[in-house]
């Protein structure tokens, strides 16, 4: 079976894309989070445990989680110069780029077959720009990007239904700390 290492940002968004994947595809996903941009650690810490609780109430053979430490260092050399940028500008893709990167290392050195994000699956991110720095690390990686939009066929609107259904915290900004202020 081939072999999916699925970056989150939070159970919420990946509910719905974890749904799709598995009767859509047919490989085994690891959800993968790495999410530097979360602020307060509060806030990433409470976002990462309900990922692992949605995991385990799926209670799919399907489905594992690979954590990452907590590096918001790295976030902030990546925005570094974009603190006033709104959500959606210019600041978002070098966030995309830095998450999606560290998938797609981890993916190649774990001998994943692919990897992809649920980020698109969020009516506030473009799914088109995801793709396309998906597609551009893949190349520069060696390892092939599942280019999804979740978004459509109504996933966000299946996230919601999901995340109401497992009980899930949904937050109400992205995680990074400039976004606060939008």
């Amino acid at each position: 079976m081939k072999k999916l290492l699925l970056h989150s940002c939070c159970g919420p968004c990946s509910s719905a894309c974890i749904e799709r994947l598995l009767a859509e595809t047919e490989y085994e996903i690891t959800v993968f989070y790495y999410n530097p941009n979360i602020y307060p650690e509060s806030e990433y810490l409470h976002r990462k445990s309900e990922q692992i609780r949605l995991i385990g109430e799926l209670n799919n053979q399907k489905v594992k989680f690979l954590d990452c430490d907590y590096e918001p260092q790295e976030f902030e050399r990546c925005a570094l110069g974009l603190e006033n940028e709104k959500e959606g500008g210019a600041r978002c893709p070098k966030c995309f780029a830095l998450r999606l990167s560290k998938t797609a290392q981890k993916a190649k050195e774990l001998g994943y077959d692919a990897f992809a994000t649920t980020l698109t699956v969020s009516p506030h991110k473009n799914a088109q720009q995801i793709t396309e720095i998906g597609n551009q690390i893949s190349t520069e990686v060696g390892v092939a990007y599942l280019p999804y939009d979740f978004k459509k066929k109504e996933g966000f609107k299946r996230s919601i239904e999901l995340s109401k259904e497992y009980n899930l915290y949904r937050q109400n900004y992205c995680g990074c700390r400039f976004s606060l202020n939008n």
